[in-house]
């Protein structure tokens, strides 16, 4: 839409110079003689040349220009309007030394075009008068680009400086919130499970039945362990260490193997590059999945489909648990945290028990093959 609307505006400032040069040229001291069809044809080609200025602004440059000559030698006195707009442009581009170089060209070529059309035969000092002019025009163009193409160039640099400070203070902050809960959480569970483990072992010893209310805190210890362990590596991933992605989904697969659950995995496809972001969200809706079904689902299997398509990654996590469709499960943290990771790279989640009993979490991120 924005490059729709550029164009209609450069098509627009484009036909305007075009009229106003042709305006100017029946309106001038040369309308009386008749303008010949070569003066029409240069003024139309130099005025809709800059249609085309930001796609190819020094073509347009030689173009305004030659047509500024040759208009003069045709016998046409019209102000080189198009070519200076076709200045600014190039050296708001970033292309002085050409501008420069094709200018000092066009300067040259100008009075030699006027003294074979015959026109400015009124004297030296007006020819003088009009080289200073125009001189003066072509600074005032090349000044005015110079001096927005800087402008746009601070702006950019004091983004990008806006944008790498956002992200030093957020990563400075997720390093401050995991060392707090280091420091605050990890030694109040490893006292509880440390305990729980110490009391199961004396109540065996001793051949004393164990209370369900003991082993069941010993495992809540044990789960809330890894949890916080996870949590604690996930709010350290950065640049300095490298986040966990597809390439350890089989552990993931693994390690709820070693819990208990029949767990498989399947890949389909070739897998090619995808975008660091996919590969992070895809490992964390394998993880958060995988850890639901091991808490919540009281499954014996769950199977993990990862396909590679040409234009998606999509993940199916299939569990034997106990949920039913009637009445719908609420929404918990961890999958309202999925679906705002999914959401963010413009894919889709669903996560909803299955008709024939259990739960499925499948989801679509889309793959840009093309970046």
């Amino acid at each position: 839409m924005n490059s729709r609307r550029s164009g209609v505006t450069d098509w627009a400032i484009a036909v305007g110079v075009a009229a106003i040069l042709l305006v100017t040229a029946l309106l001038g001291e040369n309308a009386a003689t008749g303008l010949g069809l070569l003066g029409y044809v240069l003024l139309v080609v130099g005025g809709l040349a800059l249609a085309a200025r930001r796609r190819a602004p020094v073509a347009v440059l030689v173009v305004t220009g030659v047509c500024a000559v040759g208009y003069q030698a045709a016998g046409v006195d019209v102000p080189a309007v198009a070519y200076l707009f076709a200045v600014y442009v190039a050296v708001r581009a970033g292309h002085r030394v050409v501008t420069v170089v094709a200018s000092v060209c066009v300067l040259g070529a100008l009075p030699l075009a006027a003294m074979l059309s015959g026109l400015h035969d009124t004297g030296e000092a007006f020819a003088h008068a009009r080289g200073v002019l125009e001189i003066a025009w072509l600074i005032a163009a090349g000044a005015a680009g110079e001096a927005l193409r800087q402008a746009e160039r601070r702006a950019d640099e004091a983004e990008r400086t806006r944008e790498e400070t956002a992200r030093r203070r957020a990563n400075e902050e997720r390093l401050h919130i995991a060392r707090e809960l280091h420091d605050s959480l990890t030694h109040q569970i490893s006292v509880i499970k440390v305990q729980a483990e110490a009391a199961v072992h004396v109540a065996r010893r001793r051949g004393e039945p164990v209370p369900d209310a003991l082993l069941a805190i010993r495992e809540a210890g044990r789960e809330a362990s890894r949890e916080l362990r996870a949590t604690l590596e996930a709010l350290r991933d950065d640049d300095k260490t490298p986040p966990h992605g597809l390439d350890h989904v089989p552990e993931l697969v693994e390690r709820a193997r070693t819990s208990g659950l029949a767990a498989e995995l399947t890949i389909e496809g070739h897998r090619d590059d995808v975008p660091a972001a996919v590969d992070r969200t895809a490992y964390r809706i394998v993880q958060e999945s995988l850890t639901n079904t091991a808490r919540h689902a009281a499954a014996a299997a769950v199977s993990v489909r990862i396909a590679y398509r040409p234009d998606a990654l999509v993940i199916r996590v299939d569990d034997d648990g106990k949920a039913t469709s009637d009445p719908a499960p609420v929404p918990g943290v961890g999958l309202l945290g999925m679906r705002e990771r999914v959401t963010a790279l413009g894919g889709q989640l669903r996560a909803a028990p299955r008709s024939e009993g259990g739960f499925t979490v499948h989801a679509e991120l889309p793959v840009d093959r093309t970046s």
